[in-house]
């Protein structure tokens, strides 16, 4: 069984990660009170833009090019979600009616201009992240196996991220000013705070951490561009939910969506579990979702300004 665990992990950690920062992406809007179901658009315009990338520099770049067209895609989707921010912000549009608006823009766009480049609406990258063990890690019995063994450099950059995330929205003025407009606007804008330029800045945070993660799924375990993410950035809404809006609470949700799922995939190759039919695997964990958001949602934690037009001239 141990070595059954310790041969998921790596698989697991690697569908865990792109829903971890695109969560995270989702927690810095939501945080500043703009609701942010464009998540899934999103993570297609970041992996659009990234294999149309990789794919012009791969030739003349074959290394920097995985990194430039990371970088690129955390841009472009981080510029694109400020549609979304002037529609919610300045606005006032209802954010879930904008958040669906990106899905089916992004979507439609992407798929569109593909089609022109390559006639069949995919990008297909030459060029992927390897997998990395890391020196003497490795060797550490059991731990080393899963954490330090067959990984993309990806991984440690999402929790780098995660750590600065967890760092500024809790220690920074910043963070706290984000807070402030996500709970009490008002009050915030009392004090002297641009409501308005805080969530901006937010917004902007979620598009590029959104883009990130698609271009991460890109990179990493598919290998090209089919105009979806196969809803994945529904999925790190939920996981944003599920770990009640806070950074090491979204890290436990996603790593239970990123295992289970990883599970139902090989479930057929394990004995212990090819006798469970693979349609109860693969649902379980959305299941359980239900279950969790249901039981927990009069305790629920979200911002209480969340989905809420910010009136500059309201007191």
């Amino acid at each position: 069984m141990i070595d059954i665990i310790t041969g998921i992990f790596p698989y697991a950690i690697a569908f865990t990660i792109p829903l971890l920062i695109t969560s995270l992406g989702g927690l810095f809007s939501e945080r500043s009170g703009v609701v942010n179901i464009g998540l899934e658009g999103l993570m297609i315009m970041g992996s659009f833009s990234g294999a149309l990338t990789i794919l012009s520099l791969e030739k003349v770049l074959p290394h920097g090019s995985i990194w430039i067209g990371l970088l690129v895609a955390a841009l472009t989707a981080g510029v694109f979600s400020l549609l979304h921010a002037f529609a919610s912000i300045h606005l006032k549009a209802n954010q879930i009616i904008s958040g669906t608006a990106i899905n089916m823009i992004a979507g439609a766009i992407t798929v569109f201009i593909a089609r022109n480049i390559t006639g069949s609406g995919n990008i297909r990258i030459k060029l992927g992240l390897n997998r990395v063990s890391v020196p003497v890690l490795k060797d550490i019995p059991f731990i080393g196996d899963m954490f330090f063994t067959n990984t993309y450099m990806t991984t440690w950059l999402v929790l780098l991220i995660l750590i600065l995330a967890n760092f500024i929205i809790y220690k920074t003025s910043f963070g706290l000013r984000l807070r402030a407009c996500g709970e009490h606007p008002q009050a915030a804008a009392a004090a002297g705070i641009n409501v308005f330029v805080i969530r901006y800045i937010s917004v902007f945070i979620s598009g590029c951490l959104a883009g990130l993660g698609g271009a991460i799924i890109l990179v990493t375990y598919s290998g090209e561009f089919n105009g979806s993410v196969a809803g994945l950035g529904f999925l790190a809404l939920a996981s944003l939910i599920f770990g009640q809006w806070k950074p090491l609470g979204i890290l436990g949700a996603t790593f239970f969506f990123g295992f289970a799922s990883t599970v139902a995939n090989v479930s057929q190759a394990i004995p212990v579990l090819a006798t469970i039919p693979a349609i109860i695997l693969k649902i379980f964990p959305y299941v359980v979702t239900l279950i969790a958001l249901v039981v927990f949602s009069k305790s629920s934690q979200a911002p209480k300004a969340v989905g809420e037009p910010f009136d500059q001239g309201k007191r």
